[in-house]
């Protein structure tokens, strides 16, 4: 398998909101509709970056993170938003070319941290995640607004 991973186009937009609709369907959780315009802003606004996984043409998986900008880290940090590969991909270390990428992507911009989410039906991928470093530090808290 000959996977390369590179910065999301705006041709991707259609497959990468497919694997995000397969995402918010998989985690329960309750999302707006997914629009072109919030795609198109994330690939071209320095404050996040969108990484795709593609072979033969086919992309396989996505990675979105975000940079936010905290004064207990007198910098940024990096958090990964959404991690998604096609089920027919899965197993294939997809997911880890795309981890890696955005760890790289996160020290070249000089974050101090790179940050996720675990939630209750992500639970599984603990141990993913570990492989590449990450540790648990504690529970999550949010509001809607």
């Amino acid at each position: 398998m000959s996977v390369i991973v590179r910065l999301a186009k705006s041709e991707d937009q259609n497959r990468c909101l497919e694997l995000l609709d397969v995402l918010a369907k998989a985690t329960s959780d309750q999302h707006e509709i997914f629009d072109l315009e919030t795609f198109e802003n994330l690939i071209s606004n320095e404050r996040g970056s969108l990484v795709v996984a593609e072979e033969n043409g086919s992309v396989l998986g996505m990675a979105s993170i975000s940079f936010n900008l905290a004064l207990r880290y007198n910098g940024e940090y990096c958090q990964l938003e959404e991690l998604v590969v096609d089920q027919d991909a899965r197993g294939k270390n997809v997911g880890g070319l795309l981890i890696e990428e955005t760890i790289k992507l996160a020290k070249k911009r000089g974050c101090k941290e790179y940050g996720l989410y675990i939630l209750e039906s992500t639970k599984h991928n603990q141990g993913f995640y570990e492989k590449y470093g990450f540790v648990k530090v504690g529970e999550e808290m949010r509001q809607p607004l």
